[in-house]
């Protein structure tokens, strides 16, 4: 039996410069067996996929970023856009998986996706039907953001109780569940974000100690020093660019740059940073990149903690939604203009 399959690609790859616009897309349908002939295939339709930032390197003609790991490879127009998702197995010839097993990995921006190959099956798991946190929770707090955030800041960031810690983008996908760990574990915490009403929700709701819109500073420096007089400890990067060289200013003697993203360069190359390396020196900083995959040895670790912390009431989750496989475009193109609050996620079905 076959079904179609409708799928988002790109009409064109975009230039390092390029911001991406809804336009950049098409949808076209494919067909898919759900009778399998292929060893070790599993045919999964799709429920929820994420939405990333990172993507927009995938998507152009040149990055460095093409080579450096297995799922950031370019993407070329009509191909199939593979994300991060969580679905529910409709055929399998893995001996691994069954027919109605749910399932997260690298599926795609489609409706249905064929899993196969060492490398994509090595990364999809089955998800236990007993779930008590709802399903959505796996593509975001339970899934590969909340590994970053985990991964990012306990391993990276090799926080102590009391350390002072800045997050930027505070309230994106990471950056809000980094405020959030950072305050179990007994931080300070301050966080940036771009509107009045996100900087709310971080003092409000998420329990950061500060917060602070960064386009209402016309000094960062000045800004950073007013909400650390005592110097920052860690500093969690999200953007990249002036923030990045502003924190560094402001970091404390043997600081950590966690850097896991560089929002700011994704769409302006003119924005990339130039920290002061004097005070990288002498203030003996370490300043670190990091992937997820860097860190799915803690996977099990990071679950159970986190899942514990929902339950409890301790952490909250903060998602945002949008429903059919025609809003992806949108969904993908509003991250740029920092349209979202946490997770950002599409549901398919």
């Amino acid at each position: 039996m076959e079904v179609g399959n409708r799928y988002v690609t790109l009409k064109n790859q975009l230039e390092r410069d390029e911001e991406p616009k809804e336009t950049d897309f098409e949808f076209k349908t494919s067909t898919i067996s759900l009778a399998p002939s292929n060893d070790d295939e599993v045919i999964v339709q799709n429920l929820y996929v994420s939405i990333d930032p990172y993507q927009i390197n995938r998507m152009k003609k040149q990055s460095s970023s093409h080579k450096a790991i297995n799922f950031a490879f370019a993407l070329s127009p009509g191909q199939a856009i593979d994300a991060y998702g969580v679905g529910r197995v409709v055929a399998s010839t893995n001996s691994k998986f069954e027919k109605d097993d749910l399932v997260a990995g690298l599926l795609g921006w489609e409706e249905y996706s064929s899993i196969q190959g060492e490398f994509k099956l090595s990364f999809l798991r089955k998800l236990e039907t007993t779930m008590d946190l709802p399903l959505s929770h796996q593509v975001g707090v339970l899934g590969l953001s909340g590994l970053t955030a985990y991964g990012g800041f306990y391993n990276v960031g090799r926080p102590k109780k009391g350390d002072k810690v800045f997050v930027s983008a505070a309230s994106g996908s990471v950056g809000n569940l980094v405020g959030q760990y950072a305050k179990l574990s007994g931080c300070y915490v301050v966080g940036s974000a771009g509107n009045k009403q996100k900087v709310e929700m971080l003092r409000d709701k998420l329990g950061f100690d500060d917060a602070f819109n960064y386009k209402d500073e016309p000094d960062l420096t000045s800004a950073l020093q007013r909400y650390f007089p005592d110097g920052i400890d860690i500093y969690f990067d999200n953007v990249g660019s002036e923030m990045l060289e502003t924190a560094i200013v402001n970091m404390n003697t043997f600081g950590r740059v966690v850097v896991c993203g560089v929002m700011s360069e994704y769409t302006d190359e003119t924005k990339r940073a130039a920290p002061n390396m004097m005070d990288v020196i002498y203030k003996r900083l370490s300043i670190q990149g990091f992937l997820a995959a860097d860190h799915m040895k803690d996977y099990a670790e990071f679950t159970s903690v986190t899942s514990d912390y929902i339950r409890n009431a301790k952490l909250h989750v903060l998602e945002d939604i949008s429903v059919g496989l025609e809003s992806i475009p949108s969904a993908f193109v509003g991250i740029f203009r920092g349209d979202n609050i946490g997770k950002k996620m599409v549901q398919i079905v």
